[in-house]
């Protein structure tokens, strides 16, 4: 064993490896990504890792793997378990043969989601064993367990850490590479009645996994990991908590009162007996925990089912928030009310309030000028522009004010269709970025083909999967592994399935896109423009712009029409801040006295 100072999702990627991991396939999605980077990065030479093109590929990816006796991690972020609960259903009914892990970062807050969801109730669903780790040092120790447990029950198992324990770091002890377990696969055994699966064999498994969950349930209260800490006195108040939420109960418990605690590693199936044991003696215990009531109702349920007497509250008695994230402060006041501590007024000093910092495109990037294009080409007509989850969802932020509607990874190409079927005066456009296209948007295309749509796709190829970290995907022509591959060409797949116009244009030729736009959103029928341009962080910029002075009238026309961060206001004139501003030159098109050019 030696120390390492790691990030949380660090510590799980190498925690899994020291398990004996075969393969390691997910989509990228914060707060998960690192984990398969890190595992990328440390690849011992028998671990085969992958993005693939979306949750569903890899979930039916690692399921092969673990068929064949691998020990498999797929990763993902919760809204990317949505995208996976097909196979994951019908997964768990048929069961594997490796160690299978899914690893789901859960996002309280959210900080950068679409949604606050909590994995623990997915888990419940179906009826998949869940871990759930307080600190990047558990974080490492459970993920091995994890494998463990799913080979030894042969089940898919959640691992299910927050953001707090995705991106914290700590030192932690973690074991030498000779210390690491080997896994050699047995491979694929055919055995129809193992592996295809038909309503007889559901039916049969469905008692089996009801089985084995009341059967874990009992083993889980012995789960080292499940802990009761007693009351330092005959105080018959108790908290439960879980996660990160546990590691504030500690804190706030320093220097005060300390109530019996436990804490909840394994929220499904729940360890009730452990619970039961936790309860008997107590008058009022207070849940913490994130998002959802779920350790709350689970606790509920033991005392209605062995008649105890003790009160619980939380979130369903309004004595924890209902939504966002946990937080010290938070923590400690929901347990000082309980506890009746007396809550010191801290007398702090004004601050001045803080600046507000929107996220914004960057300079430079081309999402940009393909907003601006279409914007202009688009003007005076009824439009609407549906969007996508990426970088450009941020093109809905003034002044540019075009993405009207954004629900989830590749909703756009059908909403822009079902606005435009009852709206058939509408033009309607959908935007989607490269790395989306491939992972969720192409059935929406040929779904447009296939039922008439009268719609324009507008498909802003930057050539990365930018706003995760710039991870490849089949557009890029490199894989996880490094290897170099035939780039999959997006104008290609639309003419495959019946488009008839495609045309792809750099929209930094503004006048060129602007008259592209125009063209071919006029035709009937579903069309398609690709804007193509790589991502400003990817290239190495050109010497910035500047303003001559001598031709500007300050009508702020390119601050007003682009919202280009480099382009600013000092001292009542328009200046370009040379260490933000890459030379895309998309501002000097805009200006309409030519007064913003090259270098001096």
């Amino acid at each position: 064993m030696h120390k390492e100072f790691l990030m949380g999702n660090a510590a799980i990627a190498m925690g899994a490896i020291a398990a004996g991991l075969n393969l390691v396939c997910g989509y990228p999605g914060t707060p998960s990504t690192e984990v398969l980077e890190t595992a990328a990065k440390n690849n011992n030479g028998r671990l085969y890792v992958e993005w693939s093109v979306n949750e569903k590929a890899a979930m039916e990816l690692g399921a092969g793997a673990a068929y064949s006796g691998a020990r498999t991690m797929v990763t993902m972020k919760q809204v990317g378990l949505n995208v996976a609960a097909d196979p994951l259903m019908s997964l768990e009914y048929i069961g594997i043969k490796g160690g299978m892990v899914i690893m789901v970062a859960d996002d309280p807050g959210p900080i950068s989601s679409q949604t606050e969801q909590d994995t623990r109730h997915f888990a419940s669903f179906p009826k998949l064993p869940c871990f759930d780790p307080s600190t990047v040092q558990e974080a490492y120790e459970m993920i091995q367990e994890a494998f463990e447990y799913s080979e030894k029950y042969k089940t898919p198992v959640f691992f299910r850490p927050t953001t707090r324990v995705c991106h914290g770091y700590a030192s932690i002890n973690v074991k030498d590479s000779d210390e690491y377990k080997t896994n050699t696969p047995e491979g694929f055994v055919k055995d129809s009645s193992k592996w295809v699966i038909f309503p007889r064999i559901s039916y049969n498994a469905h008692m089996n996994i009801e089985k084995r969950n009341s059967m874990l349930s009992d083993i889980f209260s012995e789960y080292k990991r499940n802990i009761i800490t007693p009351a330092e006195n005959s105080c018959r108040k108790g908290i439960v908590s879980h996660g990160i939420s546990y590691t504030y109960v500690q804190e706030a418990l320093k220097n005060n009162e300390k109530p019996s605690v436990m804490k909840i590693s394994t929220p499904f199936p729940f360890p009730e007996k452990l619970a039961l044991e936790f309860m008997k003696n107590l008058d009022e215990v207070l849940c913490i925990e994130e998002l959802d009531p779920v350790i709350e109702r689970e606790l509920i349920y033991v005392c209605g089912k062995y008649h105890l007497n003790t009160k619980i509250l939380g979130k369903l008695t309004g004595n924890v928030k209902t939504a966002g994230e946990n937080t010290c402060d938070s923590v400690y006041k929901n347990i000082a009310e309980f506890m009746g501590w007396d809550i010191p007024e801290c007398e702090t000093p004004e601050t001045p309030p803080l600046p507000a910092r929107p996220p914004v495109l960057c300079a430079g990037c081309p999402h940009r000028a393909s907003f601006y294009a279409v914007k202009t080409a688009m003007k005076g007509e009824k439009t609407v522009f549906c969007g996508d989850i990426g970088c450009y969802t941020l093109g809905n932020a003034m002044p540019l004010d075009m993405v009207d509607t954004c629900l989830c990874m590749g909703a756009g190409v059908n909403i822009a269709q079902g606005i435009g079927k009852i709206e058939p005066d509408t033009k309607c456009f959908s935007f989607v970025g490269d790395s989306t296209f491939f992972a969720s948007a192409i059935t929406g295309a040929v779904n447009a083909v296939y039922n008439q749509a009268d719609m324009t796709l507008i498909v802003l190829d930057n050539s990365t999967t930018a706003m995760t970290g710039h991870q490849p995907h089949p557009g890029t022509g490199k894989t996880m592994m490094g290897q170099i591959v035939d780039k999959i060409s997006i104008e290609n797949i639309l003419k495959g399935i019946g488009l008839e116009t495609v045309e792809t244009v750099n929209p930094l030729e503004l006048e060129k896109a602007v008259e592209t736009v125009k063209r071919v959103s006029s035709e009937k029928g579903v069309k398609a423009v690709i804007f193509k341009s790589p991502c400003a962080v990817l290239i190495k910029p050109e010497s910035p712009a500047v303003i001559d002075e001598n031709k500007c009238i300050n009508c702020k026309k390119c601050i007003n029409s682009l919202g280009c961060p480099a382009l600013v206001i000092s001292d009542g004139k328009i200046k370009i801040d040379g260490s933000l501003c890459t030379g895309c030159g998309l501002c000097s098109q805009v200006c309409p006295v030519n007064a913003i050019g090259g270098e001096k």
